[in-house]
């Protein structure tokens, strides 16, 4: 590794002074119906309401923010007319004041200086940041390009820099959300269906028979209305099928938890479609009409029989069978669920067409009980002046992968670290909304990218470690402090829900429309930023839409009839899919044409060695990712992971019950900080689990350093998805280590 040029700053007191307002408990919950309803009374007497969505996750609920006199925010609750919520937050949404309470905030501009040698950062107004910024915006595109600065974002705050870069002239933007999460699902189902799953998911759970859950974690995702349908579709006698390593919260639900051996779920989905097709159960009529390339997809499926995923997958012939045939019973009222973060081996895509065919066997895609066919209202676009077409940017910074439909984030890391011999050089970043050393695999090639940048720019409203290695550092307001976009996603019904600030920013923060109109400014791009506030932006769009910002204050979430036809198919209806051939591909020949296997195959993945165990992790119910751990009111619900362990490796490794351990991964890589051992029947003797996003290093983050361990921290193993460039994540083992191996150092 190079030389780090940048040293990491542990961000100190500089910029975070004043104290800040707290929040009560009870703003945690809301979902006993009684309670809630004698809460809003209360509240709806004597507080002030602002519309909102929420941020704290990507499923964006609508919400009602509540202040009082002071101009304190004292709950959140759910808007009853939206449909991502109805009504109903999770402990996220409740505790999302959180955000806007939490003193460890940032709190004003902060620019890298050196002092007497030693680097460090010192805090600067918002002009001088502004303009320093502006003037490295003018640097990179004089020397190299508009195209060698590089976006890298999640959340809310990214489609407002998007419009700045591509203003700017450069399309070199990628967000985590593709290729370390959702991407090869999205992949898989379009070389199939021909459409994106999308987010939120057109999953007709509330109606189904059957729900199958392969490495989706319902329940701990808190994926809020899937979450309520499951539970409507439990009371409904709804079979749940879990297919997982572990006894997770959805496999607690389920009528048959298949505790799969990790890295065989592509043999255990070939052997459900073998069954479905020998023993004559698939959709018929549906195949027959909707389908093509059934007749090889029954070749190439002959063999895969129960016996054979029997040895692979550790799951009995018999269950194999029985599962096969309820889901059968229950088509086409069925869903075998495309899952969320599916970046797990490397044949991650082939694995998501592989959900996406068996789901075509069942007749599900169009079909009540399965997937509906999503709508959405379009927002009209803010006018502006055409962008600059730029000389190249994330499509070719990510060539090799054809079936890339995104910026790959690892793409534009190694781009980044070979820009003095590459074509397409990065030298600066702009980072928001997402903790990339916390969130990116391999941390030490993140750490040597950024270390080979001419500049970088972190946005973000905590010191997350990431902004430790920033030349500046703006603090971004939450998103109860300011107005965003207006919220327009997939769902039955068309909806809009807007996001108004229900109290000013606090300390010297703002919001990231702001940021964007300022910069852009400033390097001659105003006529992209025609307006004086955000306000303006939306109060056009809204008025286009047919209704006005004075009505969606008042009223949150605007829902609008179905414009493109009902939500499922007719019984024999002529339906082109959005595919090369107009139908269901299960023989996919743009795939053949490339070079890639047409139909999905198994192929065997490594093993952990002697003394190791495969390292899983997953979702808090709690918590978002790293984002939320520092959250005042959800750390006081979660405030560290804990290592799930079988008692058998219990027994052989003599451990015991919240002993503290470390982790040593396969690669020699050591865990920065020490994790307590649950021992559990609910993970398998080969695997150890963890949940994501804990073992914050920056002590800056009160609440969150030091507690648990990060499993990203770990994986520096990675192995490629050949179609779109997707990093799997899930072949990484660890030991555990029952000595401190720091006592002779400092973290």
């Amino acid at each position: 590794m190079t030389t780090s040029r940048r040293k990491f700053i542990k961000i100190s007191a500089l910029g975070f002074g004043g104290l800040a307002t707290s929040s009560s408990a009870f703003s945690l919950f809301g979902v006993n119906p009684f309670l809630d309803a004698a809460v809003k009374e209360s509240i709806a007497r004597k507080f002030t309401r602002s519309a909102t969505y929420c941020e704290v996750c990507f499923w964006k609920c609508a919400a009602w923010v509540y202040t009082n006199e002071q101009g304190n925010i004292e709950k959140i609750i759910g808007n009853e007319e939206d449909t991502h919520c109805n009504g109903r937050l999770c402990p996220r949404g409740t505790g999302g004041v959180g955000m806007y309470t939490d003193e460890d905030r940032l709190k004003t501009p902060l620019i890298r200086t050196t002092i007497d040698g030693e680097e460090t950062f010192r805090e600067a107004s918002w002009e001088e940041a502004l303009d320093l910024i502006a003037s490295k915006f003018e640097d990179i595109k004089d020397k190299y390009g508009p195209e060698s600065f590089a976006l890298l974002k999640h959340g809310s705050p990214g489609s407002h820099l998007e419009h700045l870069f591509k203003a700017y002239g450069s399309d070199t933007i990628a967000e985590p959300a593709y290729a370390q999460c959702r991407g090869p699902r999205e992949t898989g189902f379009g070389l199939t269906f021909g459409s994106w799953v999308g987010s939120p998911e057109p999953t007709d759970i509330r109606d189904t028979k059957c729900l199958v859950l392969i490495g989706s974690h319902i329940g701990e995702n808190m994926h809020n209305s899937q979450v309520q349908e499951m539970s409507d579709a439990i009371d409904n006698g709804a079979k749940i099928i879990t297919v997982d390593p572990r006894f997770s919260t959805a496999a607690s639900k389920s009528d048959h938890w298949l505790a799969i051996k990790p890295a065989t779920d592509m043999a255990l989905l070939l052997s459900w479609m073998h069954v479905l097709i020998e023993e004559g159960l698939y959709n018929k009529k549906y195949v027959e009409q909707y389908t093509l390339g059934f007749d090889q997809l029954k070749a190439h499926v002959k063999t895969f029989t129960p016996e054979w995923a029997y040895g692979i997958t550790t799951i009995k012939p018999d269950e194999i069978r029985k599962t096969a045939r309820i889901m059968a019973a229950a088509a086409p009222s069925v869903i075998v669920h495309p899952g969320r973060h599916v970046t797990w081996y490397g044949d991650d895509s082939q694995r998501g067409r592989a959900v996406a065919i068996l789901n075509g066997l069942l007749g599900s895609w169009g079909n009540r009980g399965g997937f509906y066919f999503k709508e959405s209202l379009k927002v009209p676009k803010y006018p502006h002046p055409e962008y600059p077409k730029p000389k190249w940017g994330w499509e070719e910074i990510g060539e090799k992968y054809p079936f890339a439909q995104m910026g790959i984030t690892s793409e534009l890391v190694k781009a980044t670290i070979d820009s003095e011999h590459n074509e397409h050089p990065i030298k600066a970043w702009m980072i928001a909304g997402t903790n990339l050393v916390q969130t990116l695999p391999q941390r030490e090639k993140t750490i040597e990218a950024i270390n080979a940048l001419d500049f970088l720019v972190v946005i973000d409203t905590m010191p997350m470690e990431v902004t430790g290695y920033a030349d500046v550092v703006l603090p971004e307001c939450t998103y109860l402090e300011r107005y965003d976009g207006i919220r327009s996603a997939t769902n039955r019904t068309p909806s809009i829900a807007v996001r108004i600030p229900a109290v000013k920013p606090k300390y010297d923060s703002k919001p990231a429309w702001w940021i964007s109109k300022q910069i852009g400014e400033r390097i001659g791009l105003s006529e992209y930023f025609n307006y004086n506030d955000f306000e303006e932006v939306i109060e056009w769009q809204l008025n286009k839409l047919g209704t006005s910002l004075e009505e969606m204050k008042k009223i949150g979430v605007k829902n609008f009839e179905r414009t493109s036809g009902p939500l499922y198919l007719e019984e024999g209806q002529e339906y082109r899919f959005w595919t090369p051939s107009g139908k269901i591909e299960f023989y996919s020949q743009q795939l053949a044409d490339k070079g890639f296997d047409p139909m999905p195959v198994y192929t065997k993945h490594p093993e952990p060695p002697q003394g190791f165990y495969r390292l899983n992790y997953g979702r808090s119910p709690m918590h978002t990712f790293s984002r939320t751990i520092n959250n005042p009111n959800l750390s006081d619900l979660k405030s560290e992971n804990t290592l799930w362990v079988n008692p058998k490796v219990a027994r052989i490794l003599g451990l015991k019950k919240y002993q503290e351990v470390w982790l040593k991964n396969q690669d020699g890589i050591v865990s920065s900080f020490s994790i307590k051992v649950r021992i559990t029947e609910r993970i398998r003797w080969d695997s150890v689990y963890m949940y994501h996003g804990f073992g914050h290093n920056n002590k800056k983050l009160s609440r969150a350093f030091g507690k648990g361990i990060s499993d990203t921290e770990l994986i520096s193993q990675t192995v490629i998805d050949p179609l779109m460039g997707g990093t799997g994540l899930r072949g990484n083992f660890v030991s555990i280590l029952t000595e401190n191996p720091h006592k002779n150092s400092e973290i």
